[in-house]
């Protein structure tokens, strides 16, 4: 049976992680953009923030630019003088990208370390609070205690929070981590039936449910 769990984990988080941000990247540009545009007061002062925002906006595309040219070491640089010197949006965008960077150079405890920071930090969007620790759950949950990292995890896998099913599916993977195979199968049971999460995920947990199922028959 551990054989089975060992390849199915494997193809999950090949297929998950993997594109953990491209799936994501859209609302967290979005959630990033409304919160540097919700800024408002008077008109002199708005026109000001427009002018300073574009500003960032366009170090951010360079920096962006950079890490997708390959040009790792420039990227993060510039990531991290965003982090520093650019409103919350900017800012918080910045340091996941820094973040990103450092992991696939093979940073990985420098990547949590900074997703931590945002993962606490009051100033930022509790939506981006919250994807710092799904980001966290992604590179450590081969290494991290099942039950604390589960724990981590229960905030955001209620009923409306935006990350709850990725939230879910972790939850599934640390359970069959600690030997819990029914509690594995239950969260795997509530993501094949929700209509609402996304396609991909649902066909997993289908799929994850019914080799449990065929597992427990065998044996």
């Amino acid at each position: 049976m551990s054989d089975i769990f060992q390849e199915i984990d494997e193809d999950l988080r090949r297929d998950r992680f993997t594109q953990l941000w491209k799936r994501y990247g859209n609302y967290v540009a979005a959630a990033a953009a409304l919160i540097v545009l919700g800024t408002a007061g008077t008109v002199g002062w708005r026109e000001y923030k427009e002018r300073q925002n574009a500003a960032q906006a366009d170090a951010f595309l360079k920096a962006m630019e950079q890490s997708q040219s390959g040009n790792a070491d420039a990227a993060k640089a510039a990531f991290g003088q965003l982090a520093k010197d650019a409103g919350a949006g900017y800012a918080t965008l910045a340091r996941l990208q820094q973040a990103a960077l450092m992991a696939k150079g093979g940073d990985t405890a420098g990547a949590v370390k900074l997703y931590e920071e945002i993962a606490v930090d009051a100033r930022v969007e509790q939506a981006l609070r919250d994807l710092a620790v799904i980001l966290i759950g992604q590179h450590t949950i081969d290494s991290a205690d099942p039950a604390q990292l589960t724990q981590r995890l229960q905030p955001l896998a209620q009923d409306k929070n935006p990350w709850r099913h990725s939230a879910m599916e972790m939850q599934a993977l640390l359970a069959k981590r600690a030997g819990d195979t029914a509690k594995a199968k239950e969260i795997y049971t509530k993501l094949a039936d929700d209509l609402s999460a996304p396609q991909g995920l649902r066909a997993r947990a289908t799929e994850m449910r019914s080799r449990s199922e065929a597992s427990a028959a065998f044996h």
